[in-house]
């Protein structure tokens, strides 16, 4: 049914799109499962834009929104299956070689060890050897992209990375909950 060479990415956010992009261009099937409204700093380089479009392309590679029905399919297809599957419980039928979890939410929120043959963490709040096999580092700096097979990547500094001097400066925060309605498409001249 599913290839033993199967990927699951959980989150598809840019970071999790650059690995996923990188898996399929490799010829690994890839499963992405994410939440029912994805939260993506940069929406059209994610592959979870597929989520609120249906489907979506980035640099050549396509990703699908599907069901667990679906997904046989469209990897036939040769395009990213993107399931709304916060937990991953698909991972339990599929039985995937490796599991990248790259929610980027700067802690753990539920992966384990046993979930496949081989986890990697992106970021902060995993450990490598304890709940994951090993952690990427994902803060910017000279040891971006780092392979810790041992230990933690560096902890969540909760400021964004500084560029031309401006780092909390450069970030919006919105002052009540709601839904952002654009009225432009995403890089038009306003």
């Amino acid at each position: 049914m599913f290839s033993k060479h199967c990927v699951i990415v959980k989150g598809g956010g840019d970071l999790a799109t650059g690995v996923a992009h990188k898996l399929f261009r490799a010829g690994f099937p890839v499963i992405i499962t994410e939440l029912e409204k994805p939260m993506m700093v940069r929406r059209t380089v994610s592959f979870a834009n597929c989520i609120y479009e249906k489907r979506w392309t980035v640099e050549g590679v396509t990703s699908v929104l599907t069901n667990e029905d679906g997904v046989e399919q469209i990897l036939k297809d040769r395009k990213i299956p993107v399931l709304i599957d916060p937990s991953c419980n698909i991972r339990e039928k599929i039985k995937p070689a490796v599991i990248v979890d790259a929610i980027l939410a700067k802690r753990n929120l539920g992966t384990r060890l046993k979930d496949a043959p081989i986890v990697i963490g992106l970021g902060p709040g995993f450990t490598a050897g304890e709940d994951v096999d090993a952690v990427i580092e994902t803060n910017r700096g000279h040891n971006l992209g780092k392979i810790f097979f041992c230990g933690k990547a560096a902890p969540n500094t909760g400021v964004p990375g500084d560029i031309k001097g401006y780092t909390i400066q450069r970030v919006l925060r919105c002052p009540c909950k709601g839904i952002v309605k654009n009225q432009v498409e995403i890089g038009s001249m306003v």
